[in-house]
């Protein structure tokens, strides 16, 4: 008997999106303590998490090519920032916003669409930037909060120099830039790699 292809996630895109998703936090987990050396790193999180989880992104998306999958990617890494005490409000909202649209424009395009993936990529990636967004929406009172939680005073001087909107501007428009780049490579990885190893 054939078997009839479903647009409901099984159990194995559970699991298949399940070990993404862990690969994609231990990624952000790592950018996040180097961010902790200098502030730059922090201001650009988002975009260098952009550039080095495409390959993450695009095999998830070629494996599960179903609604659903981005979304969830998003819940697992909130779920397990909030258990490192890492998550804000910020982030959530736009880190949830993001994936939500992702996925329709995924559906959009048709899942089998490399172009829609990687502006689906594009606009998940843009998600991130709720990281360090509250530099900029609350000033000096996000200042002082994290010198409570234990932010070294200097760090935070040094964090304060990058405030400006010129910034907020190259923030975002790198996290677009590299999240694209990213992708790219994410697209040649499967070609050259993945498919060849008949993983996709």
């Amino acid at each position: 008997m054939l078997k009839t292809k479903t647009n409901t996630l099984q159990i194995k895109d559970l699991v298949t999106i399940g070990i993404f998703s862990a690969i994609y936090f231990v990624v952000n987990l790592i950018v996040m303590i180097c961010g902790g050396i200098t502030p730059i790193i922090w201001i650009f999180m988002p975009a260098i998490i952009g550039l080095l989880c495409g390959v993450v992104f695009m095999l998830m998306t070629a494996k599960v090519q179903k609604f659903g999958p981005v979304f969830i990617m998003a819940i697992i890494t909130t779920i397990i920032y909030l258990a490192t005490g890492q998550f804000t409000v910020i982030l959530l909202i736009t880190f949830g916003v993001s994936s939500i649209i992702a996925e329709f424009v995924r559906r959009g395009f048709g899942y089998q669409s490399f172009i829609g993936d990687l502006l689906a990529y594009v606009v998940f990636s843009l998600g991130m930037i709720g990281s360090p967004l509250p530099i900029w929406l609350f000033g000096d009172s996000f200042f002082n909060s994290i010198v409570e939680q234990g932010m070294s005073a200097s760090y935070v001087e040094g964090l304060k120099i990058y405030t400006s909107t010129g910034m907020l501007a190259a923030m975002t428009i790198s996290t677009v830039i590299l999240a694209l780049i990213g992708g790219l490579i994410g697209r040649s990885m499967l070609k050259k790699h993945f498919k060849k190893a008949g993983i996709v």
